[in-house]
This record gives structure tokens, sequence and C-alpha cells, in this order.
């Protein structure tokens, strides 16, 4: 080894889904949205000018316009490029103890990469037979606490009598609830906050606003928490959110007939989805997200992923203990899952 390569730090990378480029494929691996943003959205991006300034590095008009939609006050919410931006920052924040954090053993994979990046020692509690969190796992002393609800990829949701017992045992160190895909299904904490300063609550564009490429993500909570969270911000990037993200982040919170309709379709399709698959022969958790996780009686997941694939159908596997005979599905359009389902009884039939 040389003498420089030992300073360089290693870490083993998040592997995103695969990212096909076929023109005729069926894609229910990235948990996309499967309609296109608001048409407002797109209008808006043909006025979008000054691109030769920077962006305003406060991000006020999107900040405004989620507090707003959100009944908070501008200096309670904080935006980054995705929701991963944000919670990298939240990371490099808010867990600095030299006690552990705390998240399951079964989530998004991120949050290890992270830990190991920024070297933060951390724990992760074994979900249950049912792949729910032990709220008892997040009652001793820790460094901080982090989870999806709904989680992911089991897409299991808990509600808020839950959270409440897990922020009443952590007062001392930050709780964030990573609610990436609360819309299609539960009760938001964002209503805890009041009562718990502790608390951040983060959410993204990417999946229930149909924005995954214009990367935008952020967090809610007490004032001091966004305070700390800009001031880590602006001590390495202030000019993070471009402007054609900060002002068609704006035109989709403008267009909420629009918003609630797709989600309320890709709950719909979600459901009729559940009992395709249950009179297949596979069983799953009860979903919350815009995804269920799904394993067969009979067929391995591997090789039903495969097959899939050969067909154009593109599925997320996961080759790790305890969940390498599912696969998360994600919710497509309505003639999406159709043809999904139809490839599954094919499938299962030769």
């Amino acid at each position: 080894m040389k003498a420089w390569e030992k300073n360089i730090r290693k870490v083993v990378p998040y592997v995103p889904g695969e990212q096909p480029q076929l023109e005729k494929m069926i894609k229910l691996n990235t948990n996309e949205n499967p309609y296109p943003p608001s048409p407002k959205v797109m209008e808006t991006r043909d006025k979008i000018e000054n691109l030769r300034l920077y962006p305003d590095p406060m991000v006020s008009k999107l900040v405004n316009a989620i507090a707003g939609y959100h009944g908070l006050e501008p200096e309670q919410v904080f935006v980054g490029v995705g929701s991963d931006d944000v919670l990298a920052m939240a990371f490099l924040t808010f867990f600095n103890s030299e006690k552990p954090i705390l998240f399951p053993d079964i989530t998004y994979s991120f949050y290890d990469v992270w830990a190991e990046l920024y070297k933060i020692p951390y724990k992760q509690p074994e979900l249950d037979e049912n792949f729910r969190i032990r709220k008892e796992d997040y009652m001793e002393e820790n460094g901080g606490v982090i989870f999806p609800n709904p989680n992911a990829p089991t897409g299991v949701y808990e509600n808020l009598d839950f959270i409440e017992s897990i922020l009443k045992a952590n007062q001392d160190v930050i709780v964030i609830i990573d609610e990436a895909y609360i819309d299609f299904g539960g009760t938001s904490a964002l209503e805890l906050l009041p009562k718990y300063e502790n608390l951040l609550v983060v959410r993204t564009f990417s999946k229930s606003r149909s924005m995954a490429g214009m990367r935008i993500g952020y967090a809610m909570g007490n004032k001091e928490l966004i305070q700390a969270l800009n001031v880590v911000k602006h001590s390495y990037n202030s000019y993070t959110m471009n402007q054609p993200s900060i002002c068609m982040g704006v035109a989709s919170i403008e267009d909420e007939e629009y918003f609630k309709d797709k989600v309320e379709k890709i709950i719909a399709t979600r459901e009729q989805f559940k009992k395709d698959l249950a009179e297949l022969g596979f069983s799953f958790p009860d979903s919350k997200s815009n995804f269920v996780f799904a394993t067969h009686k009979t067929a391995k997941a591997k090789d039903i992923f495969e097959a899939a694939k050969k067909e154009g159908i593109f599925l997320r596997y996961f080759n790790q203990p305890k969940i390498d005979n599912y696969l998360r599905i994600s919710i497509g359009t309505e003639e999406e899952m159709k043809a999904l389902v139809a490839f599954f009884k094919s499938y299962l039939n030769q």
C-alpha cells in the first residue's frame, strides 16, 4: 500500500436500484411515482430565468411554501437536495455522541453508510418476526434514533402512539422520523412537533410529488434544530438547491388537487395489487407505502426477479440475510400492475 492510500476514507457505498435505459419496460424497482408531476410544475419550467445567477442560499421561496403548506413557520423548515442530502446533514449535525445511534436491522440501507462515513457508532436492533420495530429496543441509552415510517423496504407503518412512546423515552437525544412514504398511508409525526423539541421529521418530493429527478427533500422541527442544520449546510455548501428545483418545487406545493388525485390513485392501485398477490400465493406485511414487500409460498424471489427482468419488468431484490426471499415491488400505473400480475400468473403456472 502506498503511504497516501492509508489516509483515504474507505466505506461500503449505498447501492441504489438499477436504472435501466430501455424504450419499453415496466420499472417497479425504485419506488418512483408512475405519474408525471403537476402540469403547473412543467409550466413553471419554461418560465425560469436568471440561471446565470447563484440561487438563493436560504431557498426562501420553497421554504416559505413548505412552511405554509404544513402550518409551520419558515424557521422550522430546512430544504436539501433530496431527503438523502437532508438526512446526511442531520447525521453530521446531530449524531456526535460517543454513544451508538439506533436504527432497525432491516431498514433504509443508507443509514449504516452515513454512520460509517461519518464514523458514528451505531446499533441495529432486530425487527420482530412480523417486520415490526420493538419499541423497547429503543429505550436504552443511545446517541440518537432514526427510522422510516412507513419503514423501507417493508412498508410497515407504526402509529403515533408508538412514535410518541419512543420520543418520551429519548428526550435527551435527537429522534428523526423519515417520512418518505407517509403520504401513501398513516398519520404524520408532524403533529408531535409542538410537544417534542428533539423531533425532526424528514420528507421528500421524490415519491408522492413525482419529482425524484429534481432532488428536493426537507426537514421540519423546532427552530433550534433547523438553525443547526443551516449552520452545517452553509459550512459545507451554501448553494445546494438549484433555481429550477426551487421554482418547480413551489409550483408542486401550489397544486394540491393534482397531488391528492395521484396519491389516491396509487393507494387504490396498491390495494387491488395486494388482493391479486394474495390470490397468487404471495404473502406480505400490510404496506402503507407506494410499494409492497412480498414473498411467495413456493417460488424463490431471486428466480422471479431474474425471470421478470428478462421480460422487461424490473423489481427490487435484496441479497441480504432475512429478506433474500422477498421482492420489493413499486406501485406503477393500473396497467403496469395488471401486466405484472399477468406475468406472475404465467410464471407460477409453468
